[in-house]
């Protein structure tokens, strides 16, 4: 009887010891590996331990580490959509297939479901309804696990994403999984970690700059009055919407709280990498093609450091953290619309802009975080493609979701796929003053340059060295475009759609893309 004890316990003993291999949340059945690299694949196990994984005819075995961590590359596979078995150690994951991943991060254009967008886009309506056998997605949840694209998941996952991947899908031919990230209403602050944040040298110096000028205690007193003043209100309105809910009526909405004021190069709210480490690490390392991200609404939420110059330190982080080089990243432009379309019978820019004509008063200069010019400068940063949005529709959550995927799959086209379609509009690419004229070259002219809605090109503004802007007279001539105004007989700078909105400018390239907003001048 003791003898059988003793085998019994050294039998447990021996099973402890073994412990389950365990694996990221990123290996379930249905899963897409991705095509033509390396493959990781990643786990935990007892320190010590060996864990064989078999792919696709591979063997590849790695033993854990003192703190049980182990991952294993398998070599690189071609794209198929025979569903095949994944043996990691003991466990078998069934239903892999081989083609494209693409990561989709950002706030809620991006984290907003199908659901939201069906009852006004019907080329998503239309979408949703079908099944996608090689389309896989992979929701953010903490529990989420790769699911095929059929009627029952597609209302559920990212509405953006989705209309990038099922059309993607198609045109490439090879399965495509879908893996989002995303949050409503957050700052690129949240989707950087910390030591990315840290050790950008570029937001070191933007904040080093911005210090001296910050005010912080006169701001910290001035939110102390305010959140003083909105307590109050927030008071009573909590008694008005407590009785208007007795009433059966809807309560109007509550004041809005301040923002916290936080010290140069800190967050006013909220701890950077946040959402990062919640969303994106587990991700981290997975084999992916590209990634899709549309955010910018809410800014950084870092004091002292912009838009563009965090957008470098996050895109340049996370391709350190996959290691897997200078990955696509494509980005939508904002403020989403705000100009006028090519040819409005196209379904992605049935929602755009009316062509509107100029306005009486030039506009000034547009935001200089949050503007279309401003979002073109994330293109500075190797292989970041911007998305064109002005010609899309405007609104905070533009209901024109697929056209969005649409432009965006235009764009992945031409730069992950080497598809040779043009993907953005008319950009300026140099000017040269001469004899009260201006000419403007530009480059991503496509077909040729164009201009379409009313009878003539406009949306230029043309200025001398007094800096007093006039509307100028503008001809296309060749790939360039000449300037004048006869108010103007020596010219010293010129404007194009210089504003956050723009629907009275109408230069395009024959491709149907809109240009682009510039100056030639630093004023």
């Amino acid at each position: 009887m003791k003898s059988s004890f003793t085998f019994c316990s050294l039998l447990l003993l021996a099973s402890a010891l073994h412990a389950e291999v365990k694996l990221s949340k990123v290996f379930t059945p249905h899963m897409v590996l991705q095509r033509g690299m390396a493959v990781p694949v990643w786990g935990t196990a007892t320190p010590g331990e060996k864990v064989t994984v078999a792919f696709a005819g591979q063997s590849k075995t790695a033993t854990a580490d003192d703190k049980g961590a182990w991952s294993v590359k398998l070599d690189a596979l071609r794209a198929s959509a025979e569903p095949r078995t994944l043996t990691i150690g003991s466990q078998k994951i069934d239903d892999v297939l081989v083609g494209d991943v693409w990561v989709g991060s950002g706030q809620s254009n991006m984290d907003m479901v199908v659901a939201s967008y069906i009852k006004d886009d019907p080329v998503l309506d239309e979408a949703a309804k079908q099944t996608y056998p090689h389309l896989r997605l992979l929701r953010k949840d903490a529990s989420a696990t790769w699911e095929k694209a059929t009627p029952e998941t597609n209302p559920k996952f990212s509405a953006l994403l989705f209309s990038f991947g099922f059309p993607l899908q198609k045109e490439l031919g090879v399965p495509v999984g879908l893996m989002v990230g995303a949050v409503g209403g957050t700052p690129s602050g949240f989707w950087l970690s910390e030591e990315m944040y840290r050790s950008d040298a570029a937001s070191a110096a933007a904040v080093k700059a911005f210090a001296p000028t910050y005010k912080y205690d006169e701001l910290v007193a001035k939110y102390a009055v305010d959140k003083a003043k909105f307590d109050e209100e927030f008071a009573k309105w909590k008694v008005s919407a407590d009785a208007a809910k007795k009433e059966g009526k809807e309560p109007v909405r509550p004041p809005r709280a301040p923002q916290p004021v936080g010290k140069a190069g800190e967050t006013n709210f909220g701890k950077v990498g946040q959402l990062f480490e919640a969303f994106i690490r587990p991700y981290v390392g997975y084999g992916i093609k590209g990634v899709l991200w549309d955010q910018g609404e809410s800014r950084t939420n870092i004091v002292g450091v912009d838009q563009v110059t965090l957008m470098g330190a996050l895109i340049g982080g996370w391709r350190k953290a996959w290691g897997q080089g200078d990955f696509p990243f494509l980005y939508v432009q904002k403020p989403s619309g705000g100009g006028c379309a090519f040819d409005y019978s196209q379904p992605m820019n049935r929602l755009a802009e009316k062509f509107a004509p100029l306005p009486k008063t030039i506009p000034n200069n547009p935001d200089a975080e949050y503007s279309h010019v401003a979002f073109e400068q994330f293109m500075k940063y190797p292989n970041t493609h911007m998305v064109i949005s002005s010609d899309l529709g405007n609104g905070i959550h533009p209901p024109n979701k697929s056209g969005y995927g649409a432009r965006a799959v235009q764009v992945a086209l031409a730069v992950a796929y080497d598809k040779g379609n043009e993907y953005l509009g008319p950009q300026l690419a140099s000017h040269a003053m001469s004899g009260g004229k201006v000419t403007l070259k530009f480059k991503h002219s496509g077909k040729g340059l164009a201009f379409k809605n009313g009878d003539k090109l406009q949306g230029f503004a043309i200025a001398g060295a007094d800096k007093k802007f006039v509307w100028a007279d503008a001809t296309i001539e060749g790939d360039s475009v000449v300037v004048s105004s006869k108010d103007v007989p020596q010219p010293a700078a010129v404007r194009y759609a210089w504003s956050n909105a723009f629907q009275w400018a109408n230069l395009f390239n024959q491709d149907g893309l809109p240009a682009q907003p510039f100056r030639t001048d630093a004023w």
